[in-house]
């Protein structure tokens, strides 16, 4: 059984299951479902799925399409953002999601996948739940779920539909804004939305409503009413919603906000701002990181927090115990083995998604294995935790170089310089690297902070030339890949700026960042002045009596130096050596 958001491939039976409940695939749509997710990740070209499915016969091409197509309404995947399947032009198709292998076949109620989803969000659950209570003694509720890419924000809206009391029928409607588009098409998300309603088995009573109190609404679903309506306007929505919650209570969703256009959001001002009683609970799932200072959407949410007509949900990363019991539902076993809580919290920094990913990247590197025990098949690693490779997950590199590429080229400039450092970088070591003035490199990354979730403004350094601001990046995955899509040529012209403008900056004073130098000049292959700043700094720890320092400076400098041609290396072999030695005896000495 292979598990993906909510989802379940089962192959034995030859169907999908969603939470619990048989989902009608036919054999070929199913066999192109189950090729993509067996080999999750990477590219699929048509020659290869056409191969693979119909090995002696030829197809057309086209018919991939329609099959994707079919997946894609099946598991109520957007072409324009994929969760599922993502297609590349002209190319052929890879799936995104992670991949779960599950050793049980039981499908009733897929609990894993169940459990998984709410692993660490008791709290922010009961919230929802307690909040959707005051909505239904009618006292509407504007609600904003809030948290950063892969923190779980949909997974929690799902649990949290799923968890509704049966016993009480509840009308949900949902919305998916979408990158883009709010510059073409107004309403976007409440269209979505009122065709969900329109198809529902409510239609009837809902039609009825909007083709009385909102036509125009309707019109604009491609439905016919009796007379011409008038443009669209948010009152008349806002009335027709609040009786459709008269009949039953109305959740609506409304995900990833911050793609709203204006309208959307002066819809949901409006619906907030209206004191009649209502059963509404307007759940808005946003990533705070999006919105620009001047977005309608940050405005409107501040405006409704002062005047107290909203409340916000915020989803934090997963804490260690969380992760390790994310571990073991994603695992399918009561215990993870020795330590790999730990590495996959340090390397996930407790996002979900980035969990799952790690995983996965683990199973496929061979890293996690399943070994016969007394128990069962049991998940072990095949070596110790510290010799793990924290690499990239494939899938995740995939996401956030889709991320990447959709910025303007000199974005892109700017974050791969940034990258040159660790997680926090300085405004004047990209300006360094780039060969570009300070001032103007600062104001170009202030307006990125205001607007990417890539980077946030963190504070200022303090240089012999004077104050500079510095910034960190969202998740260590985003320095790594823009570090690795550069060129080595160019990570390394732009490394020798950097330790160059240490110099520079630190005149007559080289030892107190020499170490840092060391770190740029290693990077880019400059292997002598590595070494040379090393010595500097282990000098200056020589006049602090700092020797086990000095030891290790010397030490890093015997590792440079194997990279030296033969004869060099000798040479700096012995000079190094012999500094090891007087250090040695210094630290011996009696003072």
């Amino acid at each position: 059984m292979k598990r993906f958001a909510g989802f379940a491939l089962d192959t034995s039976n030859q169907c999908v299951w969603q939470n619990g409940s048989q989902l009608a695939l036919p054999p070929k749509p199913f066999a192109v479902l189950r090729y993509l997710v067996e080999n999750p990740g990477r590219l699929i070209t048509h020659d290869e799925l056409l191969d693979a499915l119909w090995p002696e016969t030829y197809v057309q091409p086209q018919v991939l399409r329609t099959y994707v197509l079919e997946l894609r309404k099946l598991l109520g995947d957007d072409a324009r953002q994929p969760r599922f399947i993502q297609s590349l032009p002209k190319r052929g198709y890879c799936f995104v999601a992670p991949v779960v292998e599950s050793n049980h076949s039981n499908h009733s109620a897929d609990t894993e996948e169940k459990a998984a989803e709410i692993v660490g969000r008791d709290k922010e659950l009961a919230s929802l739940r307690s909040l959707f209570h005051l909505a239904l003694d009618g006292r509407r509720q504007i609600v904003f779920l809030c948290g950063d890419s892969g923190i779980g924000k949909t997974a929690l809206v799902d649990s949290f539909c799923r968890s509704l009391d049966p016993s009480t029928p509840v009308t949900i409607a949902r919305g998916q804004c979408v990158q883009g588009v709010a510059h073409r098409e107004e309403y976007y998300p409440v269209m979505e939305a009122l065709a969900g309603l329109c198809a529902s088995p409510e239609c009837e009573q809902t039609c009825a409503i909007l083709t009385r109190l909102a036509p125009a609404w309707l019109s604009a679903l491609g439905r016919q009413v009796a007379s011409t309506p008038a443009q669209r306007g948010p009152g008349e929505l806002c009335a027709a919603l609040e009786e459709i919650a008269a009949l039953r209570p109305l959740v609506l969703i409304f995900e990833d906000l911050h793609w709203a256009d204006e309208s959307t959001v002066g819809l949901i001002s409006a619906i907030a701002r209206r004191r009649a009683p209502s059963r509404i609970m307007l759940l808005a799932v946003v990533n705070p990181q999006h919105p620009g200072t001047e977005h309608p959407l940050r405005v409107l949410k501040q405006d409704l927090s002062m005047r107290r007509q909203c409340a916000e949900i915020a989803l934090e990363p997963l804490n260690k115990s969380a992760v390790r019991e994310l571990l073991t539902v994603a695992l399918a076993q009561q215990t993870v083995p020795a330590d790999l809580d730990s590495f996959v919290h340090r390397h996930s920094e407790g996002n979900p998604l980035f969990v799952l990913a790690l995983v996965k990247h683990l199973i496929a590197q061979r890293l996690l294995i399943q070994k016969n025990s007394e128990n069962g098949l049991e998940w072990i690693l095949s070596a110790p935790v510290d010799k793990l490779e924290p690499a990239v997950p494939d899938e995740l590199a995939q996401r956030v170089e889709l991320e990447i590429q959709s910025l303007a080229t000199r974005d892109q400039t700017l974050l791969e310089a940034a990258s040159l450092f660790t997680v926090a970088f300085p405004a004047w070591g990209v300006a360094a690297a780039l060969d570009e003035p300070a001032a103007a490199i600062e104001e170009s990354f202030e307006a990125l902070a205001r607007r990417l979730i890539f980077i946030c403004r963190a504070g200022h350094d303090e240089l012999p030339d004077g104050p500079s601001a510095f910034y960190v990046f969202a998740h260590g995955i985003y320095r790594e890949v823009l570090y690795q899509r550069q060129a080595p040529a160019r990570r390394a012209e732009r490394h020798n700026r950097v330790a160059q403008r240490l110099a520079a900056l630190f005149a007559g004073r080289e030892e107190y960042v020499a170490r840092e130098m060391a770190t740029h000049y290693e990077a880019a292959g400059s292997w002598l002045p590595a070494i040379r700043a090393l010595q500097s700094a282990a000098q200056f720890a020589i006049g602090r009596e700092s020797y086990s320092v000095v030891a290790e400076l010397l030490q890093d400098g015997l590792r440079i130096a194997q990279n030296l041609p033969a004869h060099d290396r000798a040479m700096i072999d012995t000079e190094l050596r012999g500094e090891l030695a007087m250090a040695s005896q210094a630290s011996t000495s009696p003072s």
